[in-house]
């Protein structure tokens, strides 16, 4: 091999790396500090929460923490064998959640299925409301789920105002339900 060809061979290899090392960024990259949009958490390693939000009302745009209805949404997964019953949403460490099924009455716990999911407040499934929110639209604000055997799990939930794609998942003033059932199972599941 000619000593051209070879000084040839070896600007290219430098040429080959020099752009692949600019890729190693380290363990402090400011790309490793960007977090998600909206909150999850794992409990254990068969539930996942995924996307929690606390919707409000839509309000007056104002900044400041004002206490208003919250619904709380969030796909919960259950990839263990046995269903998980959540029982209690605390959102802000003092409002207590109240659980709605599927069919709009009033329930105790919600189900989530083995082997399933539950989106909390999607269509045809159960929805979580707080009456008495304090929260300030465009915060966070915690919210802690707790469950029957996997136990409990907290996360700062975004605030976004139950406008545009978060309309329907916005708290409704709707009858107080009266039809008290021990359950709710999504349907379809």
């Amino acid at each position: 091999m000619s000593r051209s060809l070879r000084r040839g061979a070896i600007a290219a290899l430098v040429l080959a790396i020099v752009p692949l090392s600019a890729c190693a960024a380290g363990t402090d990259a400011a790309s490793l500090q960007v977090k998600p949009d909206h909150a999850a958490t794992s409990l254990g390693n068969n539930l996942q929460l995924n996307n929690i939000l606390l919707v409000t009302e839509p309000g007056d745009g104002s900044t400041e923490s004002e206490t208003r209805p919250a619904a709380v949404s969030v796909n919960i997964s259950n990839t263990g064998p046995t269903a998980q019953i959540l029982r209690s949403v605390t959102v802000g460490g003092a409002a207590t959640a109240e659980f709605t099924g599927a069919d709009g009455s009033r329930v105790g716990e919600i189900s989530v299925p083995a082997g399933g999911s539950v989106l909390l407040g999607g269509p045809g499934q159960p929805t979580v409301h707080v009456a008495d929110a304090k929260v300030q639209q465009g915060g966070y604000s915690p919210v802690t789920f707790d469950f029957d055997t996997a136990g409990t799990v907290s996360a700062e939930a975004a605030v976004v105002s139950g406008t545009g794609e978060y309309a329907s998942f916005a708290p409704t003033a709707s009858a107080s339900p009266t039809t008290p059932a021990a359950s709710a199972s999504p349907s379809g599941s």
